[in-house]
């Protein structure tokens, strides 16, 4: 018992306050050469809900932009739940990324139906140059950035957000549940996710004894081989109580290049 509660608390003082900045160079197979070194910070989870989430938010949008990508990705479940302060806390977490001059794509994930409804996401993204995408499209950058809702909130539609695909530009995919990649359409080169939250607690060897629903088979990291290939950011926030162990939160720095 005490081994746990040491463990616990080891993981909320310290384990969950470790924010990494991933760094990946990610081969995509039909990437186009033109594109070669685009990069993408990808964030997920952020689940604004008290002082310490908003704290770790800060921290992780300031690392995402120290990195001066060409995009910046955000993955869903912005807040833990809806409540009274939430607006609030996303208005002061997200404002920074203004500077990126309207390089921001994003989806829902499922916390952004909690209590509440991925609707009211759209004023506060629109004042900040933040794309939400929801079975739809969008061309930017030389990308075309498909973006499906949340399937844990019964709101996806991937064969829809394919069909609003116009142009022949490479496609990444935006799926808050990395698991979704199995029912993906053809034709996106690459899918990016979170959810899983790593794991959020995992042993000294690497393996979750939880994990999420729709986030068991691709858990964190990179996947060539999947179906499409995925990468899962381990997120920024927790699920529950705010402690991890052996996962701390990360900023993922994704570099595309053609395999």
């Amino acid at each position: 018992m005490l081994t746990s509660a040491g463990l616990f608390l080891y993981g909320s003082l310290v384990e969950s306050e470790r924010l990494r900045v991933e760094r990946r160079v990610l081969p995509i197979p039909g990437w186009p050469r033109r594109l070669d070194g685009f990069t993408i910070a990808l964030l997920a989870d952020l689940h604004l809900r008290e002082s310490q989430s908003v704290r770790l938010g800060e921290r992780a949008v300031a690392a995402a932009l120290d990195a001066q990508p060409d995009m910046v990705v955000l993955a869903g479940d912005y807040v833990g739940r809806w409540k009274s302060d939430s607006e609030a806390m996303l208005r002061h977490v997200l404002e920074p990324l203004i500077l990126m001059q309207g390089s921001v794509v994003a989806v829902p994930g499922n916390r952004d139906y909690l209590q509440g409804d991925a609707q009211s996401l759209v004023p506060i993204f629109e004042d900040f140059g933040i794309r939400l995408l929801r079975n739809e499209s969008w061309n930017h950058l030389g990308v075309t950035w498909l973006g499906i809702n949340s399937a844990n909130a019964h709101r996806a539609d991937p064969f829809g957000a394919m069909m609003s695909v116009e142009g022949r530009l490479p496609i990444v995919a935006l799926w808050h549940e990395p698991d979704m990649v199995d029912w993906l359409p053809e034709g996106p080169l690459l899918m990016l996710s979170g959810h899983s939250h790593g794991g959020q607690f995992l042993t000294p060897w690497g393996w979750a004894p939880m994990t999420s629903s729709e986030g068991k088979r691709y858990i964190r990291g990179f996947y060539p081989h999947a179906p499409t290939p995925i990468y899962v950011s381990r997120g920024v926030g927790t699920t529950g109580p705010p402690s991890r162990l052996f996962c701390p939160p990360e900023v993922s720095i994704l570099t595309l290049v053609r395999a």
